[in-house]
C-alpha cells in the first residue's frame, strides 16, 4: 500500500466517526451479517495458517529468543507513543516514550532488550485510538475487519494513523526499490512477525475463551465491547471501567 492510499484511507476513516458512541448494550443487527462472515472467515484462516503458523514459531524458538522478538516488536511502537502521549497534552510522558526508543534502540540491541525499564522509564503505550477518545471521539459500533478481528471505526483508524509512526515504514518508504511490494518488504515482514508473535503469546487465552462457547462470535464480541468502554472517552474511564465485566484485556496483549 502506497503513502497516498494510506493518506486516502486514513481520510476517509476518519469521516466514519461521526457516529453514535458504543455502550454495553449496543447491537450490530445492521452489521450482524457481515460480521458472522468475516468471522467465520477469520476463525477458517487461523485454523488452517495463523494458528499452525504460531505453533510452529512455538517449536523453533525458545523463550528466550520469543522474548527478544516480543521487545523489538514493543520497541517500534514507542514513537506511536511518542506522538499521541503530545497530541494528548502529556509531554512528560512523550518524553519517557522517546527516551525509552533512545536508550532501548541503543543500548537496547535494537530494542532486542528493555534496557529503559531497569532504568526507571517504564513502558506507558498508548495510541491514536486512545488520542481519539480523549478528544471525545465516539467509538461507534462493533465490526470485524479481515484477519484483524475485531473494531469499531475508532479503533481502525487508529490502527491506520498509527502505521504512520513506525520507524519501518519510513524506512521502507525511503528505500531505492520502485516497487512497492520490495519498498515495503522491510515493513510488511516485521509486522508479520509481530502478528504471530502476539498470536503465540496468546493461543491458549484465546483457546480457553472459546472452548466452552455455544457461540464464539457473541463471547468475541461481548469481551471486545467490554475491554473498549475501559477507554472511555473525554478521559473519563471511571464510569466506563465499573461497567466492563470482562478483563480480557485485548489492548494490554502485546505490552
Amino acid at each position: 500500500m502506497s503513502k497516498r492510499t494510506r493518506v486516502y484511507t486514513l481520510a476517509i476513516m476518519l469521516t466514519m466517526l461521526n457516529i453514535v458512541p458504543l455502550s454495553a448494550q449496543e447491537t450490530d443487527s445492521v452489521l450482524e451479517s457481515y460480521n458472522r462472515a468475516v468471522f467465520n472467515f477469520n476463525a477458517a484462516a487461523d485454523y488452517f495458517v495463523i494458528k499452525p503458523l504460531a505453533k510452529g514459531y512455538r517449536a523453533i524458538t525458545n523463550d528466550f529468543v520469543r522474548e527478544r522478538v516480543h521487545d523489538f516488536y514493543a520497541n517500534l511502537k514507542e514513537p506511536v507513543s511518542v506522538i499521541n502521549h503530545a497530541l494528548q497534552g502529556d509531554i512528560l510522558d512523550s518524553g519517557k516514550s522517546l527516551g525509552r526508543f533512545v536508550v532501548n534502540t541503543t543500548l537496547g540491541l535494537l530494542g532486542t532488550f528493555d534496557v529503559a525499564s531497569g532504568w526507571g522509564l517504564e513502558n506507558n503505550r498508548t495510541d491514536f485510538d486512545h488520542t481519539l477518545a480523549k478528544w471525545c471521539v465516539p467509538d461507534g459500533p462493533f465490526f470485524m475487519l479481515p484477519i484483524m478481528g475485531p473494531s469499531t471505526p475508532r479503533a481502525a483508524t487508529g490502527m491506520v494513523a498509527d502505521m504512520f509512526a513506525n520507524p519501518t515504514y519510513w524506512a521502507d518508504y525511503y528505500s531505492t526499490f520502485n516497487d512497492d511490494w520490495k519498498r515495503y518488504s522491510v515493513y510488511y515482514g516485521i509486522t508479520a512477525l509481530g502478528f504471530i508473535s502476539l498470536r503465540e503469546e496468546n493461543i491458549e487465552f484465546l483457546d480457553n475463551l472459546t472452548a466452552n462457547s455455544v457461540d464464539p462470535y457473541s463471547t468475541i464480541k461481548s469481551a471486545y465491547i467490554q475491554n473498549r468502554l475501559k477507554i472511555g472517552v473525554c478521559g473519563n474511564t471511571e464510569v466506563t471501567a465499573q461497567d466492563a465485566g470482562y478483563d480480557f484485556d485485548f489492548d494490554d496483549m502485546d505490552d
